[in-house]
């Protein structure tokens, strides 16, 4: 296979390159390298790909017509499209809805209709997400569900993106595949989400938010079972014109003073727990069911949320000993807690 990998230096999408790397395929991969967290986390990320045989990289804009022509003009024989690429961040989708539109829901027109005209290419999946579930209360979560009540603006364009690529597919052919992510966590992760943030936090002995209510919990889905099902699902091709949605989670909800307990055993380091009230744009539960996932490529989750926590912490005390950061957060030291 020839991947064209959007997001390439994002979390999942530096652990999809790795993979495909190994088995032997080539990766061209793109993405913006913008802000919104660490761009030297993103730039170690590419460090570890930018060796590798058939890794290319070109930064540019997903929203730019005239960035995604130009690399797919180098590469048209393309026979895959794995399309990560977006504005991340349930909560700062309140702040700038504007950055979701031009990210999610542009960036994924401006690449269907350059991909619409590659001759060579098979089948592309792109990454949903378990918040178009919004206020669905019913668990756990299917793709036969009714999805018309998001909790979220980032919700919103991420169904945005599944109704683009609903009718793309009818409309030219393109085969695709939407994988609805639950909670990916793991090494090389990113320092906005709730674990990496309990992590510095717990080993620097500042307080750390947990948002109050007994029913709080995660469907945590490890890095490597998140890689392995994108991989399952890229070689699993539908039908030419099909446009489907697959979970893609480990089908089992956790309580996230559970994850909390896993960190401080790991870290060493007794939390400093300050509760507050959940803001209304992140959801009580997300719990999901892989049933159809499971019954169309085979695959299954194989990592506990106890391994998958002793893998992360080993990764992040190396990384932030040895690499630092560059977004205002000092080196962590149990003493202090």
């Amino acid at each position: 296979m020839k991947v064209f990998l959007t997001g390439a230096a994002g979390f999942v999408g530096y652990h999809v390159a790795e993979s495909l790397l190994r088995q032997g395929h080539e990766v061209i991969g793109f993405d913006s390298l913008n802000d919104y967290y660490s761009v030297q986390l993103k730039k170690d990320r590419l460090a570890q790909l930018a060796p590798q045989a058939g890794f290319v990289f070109r930064q540019g804009d997903l929203s730019v017509r005239e960035d995604v022509e130009a690399i797919l003009a180098e590469h048209s024989d393309v026979t895959h499209i794995v399309h990560l690429a977006a504005q991340a961040g349930v909560r700062y989708s309140l702040a700038d809805p504007c950055a979701y539109i031009t990210a999610n829901m542009m960036g994924h027109v401006v690449l269907l209709e350059a991909a619409r005209h590659l001759t060579a290419l098979r089948h592309i999946v792109y990454a949903s997400s378990s918040s178009v579930y919004g206020l669905n209360e019913t668990m756990p979560f299917r793709e036969s569900d009714a999805v018309d009540r998001p909790g979220s603006f980032y919700a919103v364009t991420k169904r945005a993106g599944e109704l683009t690529a609903h009718a793309y597919a009818h409309l030219y052919g393109l085969r695709q595949t939407g994988l609805r992510f639950f909670t990916a966590y793991g090494p090389w992760g990113r320092p906005d989400m709730a674990y990496y943030k309990f992590a510095r936090a717990i080993t620097a002995g500042k307080p750390l938010t947990l948002y109050a209510g007994e029913g709080l919990a995660r469907d945590f889905t490890y890095i490597d079972d998140i890689v392995s099902g994108v991989i399952a699902a890229l070689v699993n091709e539908p039908e030419k014109g099909i446009s489907r949605v697959l979970n893609l989670g480990s089908d089992s909800p956790t309580a996230v003073s559970h994850l909390v307990a896993l960190l401080e055993k790991e870290l060493g380091c007794k939390a400093v727990i300050e509760a507050r009230r959940r803001p209304l744009s992140d959801v009580e539960a997300t719990w999901s069911s892989h049933e159809k996932m499971t019954a169309l490529t085979g695959w299954r989750p194989v990592v506990s949320l106890e391994e998958g926590v002793r893998r992360f912490v080993f990764w992040f005390q190396a990384y932030e000993a040895g690499y630092g950061n560059d977004d205002g957060v000092s080196d962590a030291d149990c003493s202090a807690g």
